[in-house]
């Protein structure tokens, strides 16, 4: 499989995470992620697109059709990536404020969501996360996101054996093998949207 993902094309990725928290282990899902790109996954380049400067959407920050700098410094970001990797931590079986408000100013005209591939991993506790999965499709079919169906990816970070460390990061084999899979499909995904030249 390595061959055949090696001559693949480059795509390029944004990684958003939906906690703010440093030691958050959905940040530590996204470090992985990362670090898999770099290190055994040829064709994908991915990039964190920190959310925290976000402001809170309120239309009045726009003035004379001009978003805050941190907004738009955002959708260029979106703007430049082919795909998405979602990080999405429930939040009382829904996505977290912080990821709705970044979906939210990405959605303001032109939307730089439309036609991209996307994909959501998670980590928590009782379900790992996957409530907050079905929330985000939805807003995602909104957007005109278009999500990879298979594998999913939610994680109960608290069953043994230890999943993560004090510092958020993944530290399971099996569930970084499991995030590699994600990436994978996710490559081909972005890559069977793309136009043909």
């Amino acid at each position: 499989m390595e061959d055949v993902v090696a001559s693949k094309p480059m795509i390029k990725v944004a990684a958003i995470c939906g906690s703010l928290r440093k030691a958050s282990n959905n940040r530590g899902l996204i470090r992985t992620a990362l670090e898999l790109t770099k290190e055994s996954i040829n064709g994908i380049e991915m990039e964190y697109v920190d959310i925290s400067p976000l402001p809170m959407l309120n239309t009045d920050l726009v003035v004379d059709g001009k978003l805050p700098p941190a907004v738009e410094a955002f959708r260029q970001k979106i703007l430049q990536s082919d795909s998405i990797l979602f990080a999405s931590p429930e939040y009382n079986y829904s996505l977290t404020g912080p990821l709705k408000n970044a979906l939210d100013w990405g959605s303001r005209s032109p939307n730089v969501w439309a036609d991209k591939a996307a994909a959501i991993v998670s980590a928590g506790g009782g379900f790992g996360g996957a409530l907050s999965h079905y929330h985000l499709r939805q807003v995602g079919v909104f957007l005109d996101l278009h999500f990879i169906n298979k594998p999913e990816f939610y994680l109960n970070a608290f069953q043994p054996p230890a999943k993560f460390d004090s510092d958020g990061n993944l530290i399971d084999e099996a569930s970084k093998e499991k995030m590699k899979q994600v990436l994978v499909a996710l490559q081909a995904f972005t890559l069977r949207l793309q136009p043909k030249n």
